[in-house]
């Protein structure tokens, strides 16, 4: 009988959103007549349409592989150059931002590079993690057996919390001890919080000085509106030395279904073996993504290329306009009825204060069965993210007014 990795065992329940929608499927079985007006606000998953252009692209690039002339099999593991090229031009060149085509792995998801990123790290890293966080981070680490078990608030004793609250502004302080991997994620998931460049500066300063790898995740970078605030860790001076930035497709042109997203390590990026060896980081993930991925289909990336010709841009923009107008909406109505509200104005989660006396899967029951609409549980993001929950701007306009004015019907 093989042995199983037992890591697992120390998870505490099930993934959070698997927990929701089986939260959600035993209340619409045990009420019918109400199924029907479930709206779900929970679960980050786009609603619109793919945008014309990369539909357009994926198509042409379908009817490509129907030719024995223009047939590909196997592409490239690190992604195909046209795509590479496209992000590396304009998500960062054109910016002014310092990152070659060459340093852009192309993948399947976001969600999947920030777990798997963990194979190229030893298991003897001290490891912090802001909190509330975005489950994967703290999951994937108990798996790779980076963690000790969790304590009866379902904290893990080999990890470093750090609390994001109102009064930090959701931007956790600078550790005062040193750790090896520093998760961060701007705009945040789930408070919708962002950090300035001063805040992202210390950070770079505090990893610089500590040999700290910072694992930042900006799948969210698209949603900023203030053009003060940064979008990318590589804005910030010495960061090609200290940082990973995790990016995606999923959230600015609807990829959540199509898969497509790319991780960004520089090449100056170093860490150290056991024997205080410093080695380059890149070669060791090009390696990984080599050995362990065939890379994202062709039409995916044929499809995720468009988004960065004139018509892809201007339909991404449209998009994030229609969802940023969501989290406007939602804001507004849970203001109305007093709650304390965040985010919602770089980012499409609308973090927000449960009434007084509910606590988080309260306030999920409460909303799901008087209300009908599924929210997010704070505390499904970790100990600190209890007290509060998290609504996704994610759907359609009508959807969107039917929730405000239920917010309003329910707390008002």
């Amino acid at each position: 009988m093989a042995l199983i990795n037992e890591n697992f065992l120390k998870l505490k329940a099930g993934y959070l959103f698997p927990e929701i929608a089986r939260r959600v499927k035993a209340f619409t079985e045990a009420h019918p007549d109400q199924a029907n007006r479930v709206i779900r606000c929970g679960i980050g998953d786009v609603t619109e349409p793919l945008p014309e252009s990369c539909r357009k692209a994926m198509h042409e690039a379908i009817d490509e592989l129907g030719t024995r002339e223009h047939f590909r099999g196997y592409g490239p593991e690190q992604g195909y150059d046209f795509l590479r090229n496209a992000i590396a031009k304009r998500q960062f060149q054109d910016r002014g931002i310092e990152v070659s085509a060459d340093e852009i792995f192309i993948s399947d998801g976001s969600k999947c590079d920030t777990g798997n990123i963990l194979d190229i790290f030893g298991n003897q890293n001290r490891i912090a993690i802001t909190d509330p966080v975005y489950p994967v981070y703290v999951d994937t680490n108990v798996m790779a057996g980076n963690t000790g078990e969790a304590d009866a608030n379902g904290a893990f004793a080999g990890l470093l919390y750090l609390p994001c609250t109102p009064e930090n502004g959701f931007v956790p302080a600078i550790p005062k001890e040193k750790v090896d991997l520093v998760y961060l994620c701007y705009p945040n998931n789930p408070t919708g919080a962002t950090a300035t460049k001063a805040q992202l500066q210390e950070w770079v300063d505090y990893a610089l000085a500590n040999d700290t790898t910072l694992l930042y995740d900006a799948a969210y970078e698209a949603y900023i509106q203030d053009p003060e605030l940064p979008r990318s860790i590589f804005e910030i001076p010495g960061a090609r030395r200290c940082a990973i930035e995790f990016r995606s497709f999923s959230k600015i042109a609807g990829f959540t279904g199509v898969r497509c997203a790319y991780i960004i390590i520089p090449k100056e990026l170093e860490g150290r073996t056991t024997g205080g060896t410093r080695q380059l980081v890149h070669p060791l993930w090009s390696r990984r993504h080599s050995t362990k991925f065939n890379g994202a289909s062709y039409p995916v990336q044929r499809g995720a290329a468009a988004i960065f010709t004139p018509q892809g841009e201007a339909e991404v923009t449209e998009l994030i306009r229609h969802y940023m107008g969501n989290a406007a909406l939602l804001r507004a109505a849970c203001a109305d009825v007093g709650l304390a509200v965040y985010g919602g104005e770089n980012a499409p989660y609308v973090w927000v204060a449960c009434p007084a006396g509910t606590d988080s899967w309260g306030m999920f029951d409460r909303m799901l069965t008087e209300a009908n609409v599924v929210i997010t549980p704070g505390s499904g993001f970790g100990a600190a993210g209890e007290g509060y929950f998290r609504i996704s701007a994610f759907n359609s306009r009508a959807n969107v007014e039917e929730v405000c004015r239920r917010i309003r019907q329910l707390l008002g």
